[in-house]
């Protein structure tokens, strides 16, 4: 009976070789298969004593949502700090001005009830996306081996480990098989932990080599990490430098606000010897405008909107700001293996050397890869091409490291003899200068890869097991390339996003696939081994060169923080446990949705579908929405500031307000509002740039104090020009007929570059306005009515050099105030 067999026989074993998966480790001890693998093993928990813990609540329940509560979205959107005042004053209307003067807190509520819907749409995408996936970790019940969902391990459950498992409960180790997890991500410690029986294990570490399994001692809101890891997948806008930027505004706006609002109170209620209820309602018209409350809202739907329709394409975003995030990128690092090319190989031929018989090797790859239970795609090709060897029996077997670049075993062969083979990277195993390296060069020109199988000189135990290897044959394999991963690159390209190929295998090997999909810089390769160790000297080589092979994971590292240095925005693509240091410290860490469970972990976008081609809707959509989300900042903000400066001449002119609520709810919405919605979905391919609150505030505050300047002018101007009954309304007419074309304008400017959706856009908005101007029963409700014709054209000629000012103003801005 085969090595494999036995094991089948009894479950699968944990654990266990692999070529791709692993980090940066020492080399380690071999695994003893006799003393471990044909020991008796636990059964684990019977059913009956599940359902008796399942009774007695003892099970993993903690609620690992994806997103934020129904309760929990209605308060995040409705109780807000703007809300309350505008409740507040819409009470205040509602009871002393006419319906019309009110529709300023029915906008509120659309505008609030648009945020909820969206969200739950969001949450629900998010919800069914984290179910796809969800880790399904390998409970042993009833000495049987079955995968289970995280909320059905109950207390006392044996689960099982191998290579890339996260630990999902705390525990104590029950078996292990040279047994190493990182326990990084809970106490910031990289290197590996080795673990024996008995040692504790805690939720949220991860398996990096070795196998075994573990007892669960607390389950539940007991675990250590259930917390950390329920908070790191809920839906959340934190940390975000848009989300701050705006908190940033908000706040200053609010301080600015307190004063002015309570001058404007004191000058129309106190110091103007107006009709009360008229007085309310202009000191109610001055407030409420300064409020940008449609900016948040605005952006929470955004973000909810994307995540709707990144979900559409399989891509699970468990952080937010992520989107945000990567449309800020302008270097991604990539993993070939997974990435940019699909996971399965073929083994294209096989080449013995030094006169080795071709049938005896075959042998051993066979015997090598039933050794294996958990092989990866390398090993997995080399099974699916040589059959089992029923003769041979594993006796030792040596973990890969991506250190140490080769795993290995010891056989007994069955005729009495007994050999220990290796398999793994030709230039680690063979000395330079090797008359082989040539020739294998040539294959990885071709795009191939090429693994060295060498008989061992001594035993797996020696510190350095590769050192006086006898080669005996090249296994040459073929990758399948991904059919999307030319366009994906070529569209980074365009986008100005440069690609970095980093990947463990051979150089030249990495350089060939990187130049068949057409890679830019394709040609610079680099061996990592010759990489320089200090950080600027790095970054030099990562700016010049696009190819890297031969990376370890403390490389992948380092290699991320070296670009950061040099103020990058690096994104990291990955799928194995090697990758996750690197994912851990990159801005955007994204991984495949069939990578190890420790790269789901700590990766803030997962592609459900493993394709490398939705990484270009991802940036697409983040460039969407920040770029979209600047543009309509301006027009919520330049609004704020003119309402605080009319506000402020009002008060120190000692005259009525010129406005009352409906006539701003009639310019908000057709200047701001309805403009802001259509223009915060539309495509926008701009990188993403930081600085948010200067690039907002850059334009609007000249764009707010000209508004401000041009309706108040026209105002005195109207206070003079007309008098006696109706004079109050006839200079509201003309001062609202200023601030509307000069806030068109700022929309004008705000829109380029156009588009025929565009000219609609601002077409129709001015179509509505003049509508209200000419229908006379929208006269009445909003109050607008033009009186003769020299200050209406007066207006008009104010709110022309408005514009003009507007243009030299953003040329300027332009000019000496880059962001």
């Amino acid at each position: 009976m085969t090595q494999r067999s036995r094991i089948d026989a009894d479950g699968p074993e944990p654990g266990g070789p692999s070529i791709d998966a692993g980090a940066e480790l020492d080399p380690v001890h071999p695994r003893k298969l006799p003393k471990s693998a044909l020991a008796p093993r636990a059964s684990g928990l019977t059913t009956a004593e599940v359902a008796e813990r399942v009774a007695r609540g003892e099970v993993n329940d903690v609620p690992v949502r994806s997103s934020r509560s129904l309760t929990e979205i209605v308060r995040a959107n409705v109780f807000t700090r703007f809300n309350a005042i505008i409740g507040v004053l819409w009470l205040i209307m509602l009871f002393v001005a006419p319906f019309q003067d009110s529709l300023f807190g029915y906008v509120i509520i659309a505008n609030t009830g648009i945020g909820i819907i969206q969200e739950l749409r969001a949450k629900k995408t998010l919800d069914a996306l984290a179910l796809i996936g969800e880790a399904k970790p390998t409970v042993r019940r009833d000495g049987t081996a079955a995968a289970v969902s995280t909320t059905e391990i109950v207390l006392g459950d044996l689960v099982e480990l191998g290579p890339g498992d996260e630990v999902v409960v705390d525990g104590e180790v029950a078996e292990a098989d040279s047994l190493e997890i990182d326990e990084s991500l809970l106490t910031g410690e990289a290197d590996p932990v080795p673990k024996q029986p008995g040692d504790p294990v805690m939720s949220g570490s991860f398996v990096v080599a070795g196998g075994g399994a573990f007892t669960a001692t607390k389950v539940g809101r007991e675990a250590y990490a259930a917390q950390l890891a329920e908070e790191a997948s809920r839906f959340t806008l934190v940390n975000s430098e848009l989300r701050n930027g705006i908190s940033t505004i908000l706040k200053y706006v609010t301080w600015m606000m307190i004063p002015t609002a309570i001058g404007l109170v004191i000058s129309q209620l106190v110091v103007k010897d107006n009709d009360f209820k008229d007085s309310v309602a202009r000191t109610v018209g001055g407030i409420v405008p300064m409020i940008p409350e449609g900016l948040v809202l605005l952006t929470s739907v955004a973000f909810a909107i994307g995540v709707i329709r990144l979900g559409r394409k399989q891509c699970l975003v468990q952080e937010l700001p992520a989107i945000e995030g990567l449309a800020r990128v302008d270097v991604v690092c990539l993993d070939k293996t997974g990435t940019l090319t699909e996971g399965g190989m073929d083994v294209a031929e096989l080449r013995p050397l030094g006169g080795s018989d071709e049938s005896y090797v075959q042998k051993v790859l066979g015997a090598l890869g039933e050794s294996d239970p958990r092989p990866n795609p390398s090993l997995q090709a080399i099974i699916d091409a040589y059959p089992d060897n029923e003769d041979w029996r594993c006796t030792e077997s040596l973990p890969f490291s991506s250190a140490r670049k080769y795993s290995g075993a010891s056989f007994s062969e069955g005729d009495g003899e007994s050999s220990t083979w290796l398999l793994g990277a030709p230039d680690v195993l063979l000395p330079t200068g090797d008359a082989t390296l040539a020739e294998i060069d040539q294959l990885n020109d071709q795009g191939l890869r090429v693994l060295l199988l060498a008989r061992a000189a001594g035993d797996l135990d020696a510190p350095l097991a590769g050192a006086g290897a006898q080669p005996a044959a090249l296994v040459v394999l073929e990758q399948r390339l991904r059919p999307d991963a030319a366009d994906t690159l070529r569209y980074f390209d365009e986008q100005n996003v440069h690609a970095k190929v980093i990947s463990g295998d051979n150089a030249v090997s990495v350089s060939a696939v990187a130049g068949k999909l057409g890679l830019p810089g394709a040609q610079n390769t680099v061996d990592a081994r010759r990489l320089p160790t200090e950080q600027a000297a790095m970054a030099v080589s990562l700016d010049a060169n696009s190819v890297f092979g031969r990376v370890t994971p403390r490389q992948k590292r380092d290699m991320v923080g070296a670009l950061q240095s040099r103020g990058h925005a690096v994104a990291m693509t990955g799928d194995g446990v090697n990758d996750v240091l690197a994912l851990k410290d990159a801005d955007i860490g994204v991984s495949m949705g069939s990578g190890s469970e420790a790269t789901r972990a700590v990766a803030q976008i997962v592609l459900l579908n493993n394709s490398f081609a939705t990484l270009p809707s991802v940036v697409a959509e983040g460039r969407r929405v920040i770029g979209n989300i600047t543009r309509v900042a301006t027009l919520f903000l330049t609004k704020t500031v003119y309402s605080v400066l009319l506000a402020i001449l009002v008060v120190c002119s000692q005259v009525e307000y010129p406005f009352l609520p409906r006539h701003l709810t009639l310019l908000s919405t057709l200047t701001i509002g309805v403009p802001a919605f259509f223009l915060a979905l539309a495509p926008n391919k701009e990188r993403a740039k930081p600085n948010f609150v200067r690039r907002v505030m850059r334009y609007a505050i000249p764009a707010g104090t000209i508004a401000a300047a041009a309706t108040f002018c026209t105002y005195l101007l109207a206070r003079s020009h007309y008098s006696g009954p109706g004079s109050l309304d006839a200079e509201t007419s003309a001062a609202t007929l200023t601030l509307f074309l000069v806030s068109m304008w700022v929309l004008v400017i705000i829109a380029r570059p156009y588009t025929w959706w565009r000219v609609c856009l601002v077409a129709a908005m001015v179509a509505c306005f003049l509508l209200v101007l000419v229908v006379p029963w929208l006269q009445h409700f909003f109050a607008l009515k033009l009186v003769g014709t020299t200050m209406p054209w007066g207006a008009v000629g104010i709110a022309t050099a408005g514009a003009a000012l507007l243009e030299v103003a953003w040329r300027v801005v332009d000019r000496r105030f880059a962001a």
